[in-house]
């Protein structure tokens, strides 16, 4: 991983630090669930390496959580017993013994079930999100395929955000549920809490362009990115002993998780390149004011929620590092330089 990624996964280390994980229901009943020897659940590394995990889990997929230090072995050594304790142990085992063969002679115990095969395919949550997403990838793939016809590539461009959306949102479903009551207070508590997640962004986006008649194929490739993502981490983990998984896609899967930050960076350039493509449209007859109006807040959303924020402004800034030196240059009388137009938009 080169400087870039680095600096980018550090942001999103502090940003994970500083997040109010007390606030968050789901912390406690994750931390709650984590099994840690009792010598280790008050050290602080401890403690934070699963307040990562469980930040990489439900907020931001994509931060990169680093194993606990070689010099704080997660596995505490073994404890000696007094010699006490062991005899009363020994002669406790001892008895336990003679009772089980006692009784092994008139009572069967029923064999054990073989635990399901780690490759069986269950319609689980996962799975089913998992074909949505292998289904969008094929469907996007269509829509961008020059030699496919015009109407089928129409109708896969409108599939593809529609997949999108509905994997979004039942992603959302999934992790959030549902309001805990119909009312204003418990609504504005619901989607204070979702209104940042990366699921919750990418189904309106994906609204966005299926409510419109402009048809921009260059809006598929955020999809591209984060189905191809998806469908990779989700062979790995549950066909990663399978022969037809190693034999075919396991080099392409190893190679998308180990350029997974390179598909986000890509992703948040091609959002803010389709910003500026729907105002250079309001010039042309396809032009649709709304649609500008409520791209740009999506931007402005991407700008400041957790799990995209390091990647796009990341790229706002490489763009006000290339564009102020010819702004300066060649429109003098600009004087607002691109950085100080961003904070007054994103502020």
């Amino acid at each position: 991983m080169g400087s870039g990624g680095e600096d980018l996964q550090k942001a999103k280390r502090l940003t994970a630090a500083a997040y109010d994980y007390d606030n968050d229901p789901r912390w406690a009943d994750y931390w709650s669930n984590v099994l840690v020897p009792p010598n280790m659940a008050s050290r602080n590394d401890v403690i934070n390496h699963f307040k990562q995990k469980f930040y990489q889990r439900y907020i931001d997929p994509e931060l990169i959580v680093e194993p606990i230090g070689t010099n704080s072995p997660s596995q505490p050594a073994t404890e000696s017993t007094p010699p006490s304790q062991a005899a009363s142990s020994s002669s406790s085992n001892s008895n336990t013994r003679q009772r089980t063969s006692g009784s092994s002679s008139r009572t069967s115990v029923p064999p054990t079930a073989p635990p399901p095969s780690s490759t069986s395919l269950r319609w689980d949550p996962q799975t089913i999100q998992f074909s949505v997403n292998a289904w969008v990838l094929v469907v996007a793939v269509l829509a961008v395929f020059p030699l496919v016809p015009q109407k089928l590539s129409n109708r896969a461009y409108r599939l593809s955000f529609l997949g999108t959306a509905g994997s979004s949102l039942y992603s959302l479903y999934m992790l959030y549920g549902k309001p805990r009551a119909w009312n204003l207070q418990a609504l504005v508590v619901w989607f204070t809490s979702v209104v940042v997640t990366k699921d919750f962004i990418y189904s309106i986006y994906c609204l966005s362009f299926v409510t419109s008649h402009l048809c921009l194929k260059f809006a598929l490739i955020p999809i591209l990115c984060r189905a191809l993502v998806l469908v990779a981490n989700f062979l790995k983990h549950n066909f990663g002993r399978s022969t037809l998984y190693r034999k075919y896609l396991e080099e392409a899967c190893v190679w998308v998780e180990s350029n997974t930050t390179t598909l986000n960076i890509l992703s948040s350039q091609t959002e803010i390149g389709i910003g500026f493509l729907l105002i250079i449209s309001l010039f042309s007859w396809q032009r649709n004011i709304f649609q500008v109006f409520m791209y740009w807040q999506i931007l402005k959303l991407m700008y400041h929620a957790p799990s995209t924020s390091g990647y796009h402004q990341s790229a706002w800034a490489k763009i006000g590092r290339t564009l102020n030196p010819l702004i300066q240059r060649y429109a003098p009388f600009l004087n607002t330089p691109i950085s100080g137009v961003k904070k007054w938009w994103f502020r």
